[in-house]
């Protein structure tokens, strides 16, 4: 109902009066309880009716039971009804008008029955109407919350009130309602199956589940039919948020995808899932079973099926990425679980997994927390989430970047807001206009007068300010006040401008000059400039949308934008790079339609006639009935309600400028047009004619010059690396007499030196000319500080110093830390680097005790 609460606060005029909606929805906030119940569900679908001051109790409770009754044919006497404690209305409609009996008439406190949008906001009581799967029970003592006999699967919201901040329940312009029915709830009882995971929603996916697991459902024990239903939930989810443009990611809804894949990846391989083997998925799983989800979606969502191959695709490559996760990270997690159980029974404790470790695991190594919470409990070992959350906001408050926004929501100065009318934009046909100052905000507040130099967020009737949205970022411009009287003049400079609730414009900015009041009128105007650069940017974005349908497929769709004065950025789902020839290709396609001059149209018309149009709308945007398209003739043709050039030439040019990938399977191009475009290739052609005068040669001939230079670079940078190993061989000869003899029979040679300025490559080079000089057994570790801040250390041992059970590799790890660094390798030769050359006599020290001790 989120959608319509615009509507149920008045602040949103209704287009419709009534509506009816059959809703697709995630909730994963309880996914635990999925499978572990009859009905909790990731993914379900809402059926609902709304009414919005059109009609109210009586209706809604009758024709609730009429559909329930008639339509859908439920027996009456199966049917029990709950209430709002003090609802007497409800009741004595339900009991009189209806003709419930009183006994199956349930009244309940505000906890069950009345429903609140959220801490504040449109709110009142609600009566549901449960099914009966055991009537032969009786009425007495009976308990709707027994999931073992009843189930509710009906819910009608009867909101009339405003919740407000300080809980207290204001009453709305007009009564409204909200209802929904759960689809998955209504099949069980139609079907009269033991639970929603049995209807012909869902079981088709459980049997395909099971085909692959090779264990039929019918003789499974709980805990195989627990992560059977697991699967089949999920799946569902997975394929409808993918068809609907949403791709595995780390972020908002992206990462809801990656949860669930992740959880059913692991699930499968719990059930011994490891393919079906058919060529084509070359080992998954998950795609066989999105197949049985897409063939029962067919012939109810057209779309699904079409976007198959997208789908299918999404989720082969998100497994494979998540199978290699998951080994590196069930390793890692196994010792650190058994490390818990040791600690544990020593201590005598309960076993506990520290939170640092599961941030380990979830920020190093990509393992989702919540499959290290699985597997730990499947083992006994609790996790300490709240030393993981502590780490994790760590992590945040590092990596937050500065986000600034207006929020004027119901609630932030509710008075202001309720008075103040929504604002006028006139800004598609002027750039400047007269408008009276309707509210002014400092720090949120309202307030009558603003003095110069404050910084104010001013609300106009009539604005030409394009508010943020859509992609693209606001007007910049000024607001001047004359007052002829007084000879007085107010200037303020317009920074930011942003929607709030509803249609309001929050104009932010600085008062230059004078006092700003309410009441009085003001001559806005946009920086025509910057309004024409933000214009061509935004067009630009619509052309490089289609260019890139045609060239790398229609499936790719828009995943986020921004429209800026000196750049674009466009978002979009692919899952590689792409090719050189494709951007040359993407920019042919742009720079060809902006030369043809085409004249841009502009409609405003019903959001059904747009869609049959053809028209492409931004997933996750809200659109009214009636929405604004914005078409380039045979090229573009999007729902937007940005600003744009009247004729494609005023773009003059268009360059990618990167691209790039910005999460799992999203890429991003950023790219100049119009007059950024022009001083892009200035400056370009600036620093080519720089590096043309540099290089003594003609333009077209730079990229071979350099290619020269670099192979000359390289058979020089590998002569002085010769010279350098070389040189730390002849060095590494005179000191080879250095080295003691220890053990019992003074057998071994041991030698532990600083050759100071030696690389890496030349130290490696010194220790196997030592090594291969000394008799076996022999053990060498040199080590240097080849520059400022660096340190490098090898560890060399003979056949016959490892097969006294000490390891190069080992070794070396432990002495490295003394210098600020780490290392390893193979048990007979080891490197290892640090940052602190400070430390670096004191730890080859450590190493001449340490191998002495051992080896003597």
């Amino acid at each position: 109902m989120l959608q319509f609460k615009p509507i149920f606060l008045g602040k949103v005029p209704r287009q419709v009066p009534c509506a009816a909606t059959a809703q697709r929805c995630i909730r994963t906030n309880d996914v635990e309880n999925v499978g572990r119940t009859t009905r909790h569900h990731t993914f379900f679908e809402m059926l609902g009716n709304f009414s919005f001051g059109d009609y109210f109790k009586k209706e809604a409770i009758k024709w609730a039971w009429e559909l329930s009754t008639a339509e859908l044919g439920l027996p009456a006497e199966r049917l029990w009804i709950s209430v709002f404690e003090d609802d007497d209305e409800a009741f004595e409609i339900w009991h009189q008008e209806v003709g419930v009996p009183a006994d199956r008439i349930k009244r309940m406190g505000e906890d069950d029955n009345f429903w609140t949008s959220g801490v504040t906001g449109p709110c009142g009581p609600c009566s549901e109407i449960y099914y009966d799967f055991h009537p032969e029970r009786g009425t007495f003592d009976a308990d709707l919350g027994d999931d073992s006999r009843f189930i509710e699967f009906y819910n009608l919201v009867f909101m009339q009130y405003n919740k407000k901040d300080d809980g207290s329940l204001e009453p709305l312009k007009q009564k409204n309602i909200d209802t929904g029915m759960g689809l998955e709830r209504v099949a069980r009882i139609l079907q009269m199956v033991p639970s929603n995971y049995e209807t012909d929603l869902i079981y088709p996916i459980i049997e395909k589940a099971s085909e692959l697991a090779n264990i039929p459902y019918g003789l499974a024990d709980d805990s195989t039919k627990l992560k059977l239903k697991i699967i089949g939930d999920h799946m569902r989810a997975i394929v409808y948020l993918i068809s609907d443009g949403v791709n595995p990611s780390n972020i908002g809804r992206g990462y809801v995808v990656r949860r669930l894949i992740r959880r059913v990846v692991r699930t499968g391989r719990l059930l011994g899932i490891r393919g079906d083997g058919r060529e084509n998925l070359e080992g998954a799983f998950l795609p066989a079973i999105a197949e049985k989800v897409i063939d029962l979606g067919t012939h109810i969502d057209s779309d699904v099926k079409a976007r198959a191959p997208r789908i299918l695709e999404e989720i082969k490559r998100e497994e494979y990425r998540f199978v290699q996760t998951l080994e590196r990270g069930e390793e890692l997690l196994e010792l650190m679980i058994a490390d818990a159980l040791s600690s544990a029974r020593e201590k005598g404790t309960v076993p506990c997994l520290a939170g640092k470790d599961a941030f380990l695991l979830y920020d190093t190594y990509g393992f989702p927390v919540e499959i290290t919470v699985e597997v730990a409990e499947e083992l006994g070992v609790t996790v300490d989430m709240n030393a993981f959350d502590n780490e994790m906001e760590k992590q945040r408050r590092r990596s937050q970047a500065a986000h600034h926004a207006v929020k004027l929501e119901v609630g932030d100065d509710a008075d202001l807001t309720a008075n103040v009318p929504d604002t006028e934009f006139l800004g598609y046909d002027t750039l400047s206009a007269r408008a009276v100052i309707k509210g002014l905000l400092v720090n949120g507040k309202s307030v009558i007068q603003v003095p110069e130099g404050s910084e104010v967020e001013v609300l106009l009737d009539k604005t030409p300010f394009y508010a943020e949205s859509g992609g693209q970022i606001a007007d910049h411009g000024l607001m001047c006040v004359s007052d002829g009287e007084n000879q007085q003049r107010t200037v303020v400079e317009i920074r930011d401008v942003q929607k709030s609730m509803g249609n309001l414009f929050v104009h932010k900015g600085t008062i230059k000059e004078g006092v700003l009041e309410v009441g009085k009128e003001v001559e806005a105007e946009v920086d025509p400039k910057l309004r024409q650069w933000a214009k061509v940017h935004h067009t630009a974005t619509h052309l490089l949308q289609s260019a890139l349908k045609k060239v790398i497929g229609q499936e790719t769709s828009q995943a986020g934008s921004l429209v800026a004065f000196d750049r674009l950025r466009f978002d979009f789902n692919f899952h590689r790079p792409l090719l050189d020839d494709e951007i040359l290709e993407i920019e042919r396609l742009i720079n060809g339609w902006i030369g043809d001059a085409a004249v841009l149209q502009t409609k405003v018309m019903p959001l059904t006639e747009a869609k049959e149009a053809g028209a492409i709308a931004m997933f996750g945007e809200k659109y009214g009935e009636e929405v604004r398209v914005v078409e380039v003739p045979g090229v573009s043709m999007e729902l937007c309600g940005g600003t744009h050039v009247s004729n494609t030439a005023e773009i003059r040019g268009f360059k990618i400028i990167s691209e790039q990938g910005i999460a799992s399977g999203i890429r991003r191009i950023e790219a100049v047009a119009g007059e950024a475009f022009i001083e892009y290739v200035n400056s370009r052609d600036y620093y080519m004619k720089q590096l043309c005068n540099n290089l003594k040669v003609k333009a077209e001939e730079v990229t071979t010059r350099v290619d020269n230079l670099l192979e000359e670079l390289r058979t020089a940078r590998n002569e002085v690396s010769l010279l350098r190993s070389k040189a730390a061989v002849y060095k590494a000869s005179t000191i080879a007499s250095k080295a003691v003899l220890v053990g019992s029979s003074k057998e071994i040679r041991v030698l532990v030196e600083s050759m100071d300025d030696t690389d890496a490559d030349s130290l490696k080079s010194a220790a196997e000319y030592l090594i291969d000089s000394l008799q076996d057994p022999a053990a060498v570790v040199l080590g240097s500080s080849p520059s400022e801040g660096k340190v490098s250390l090898v560890a060399a041992f003979t056949p016959g110093v490892v097969e006294l059970g000490i390891q190069a590799g080992k070794f070396i790890g432990p002495i490295a830390k003394l210098c600020g660094g780490g290392g390893g390798g193979r048990p007979n030769f080891a490197q290892a680097g640090g940052r602190k050359p400070e430390n670096l006599s004191s730890a080859l020290e450590k190493a001449r005790s340490e191998l002495m001790e051992i080896l003597w």
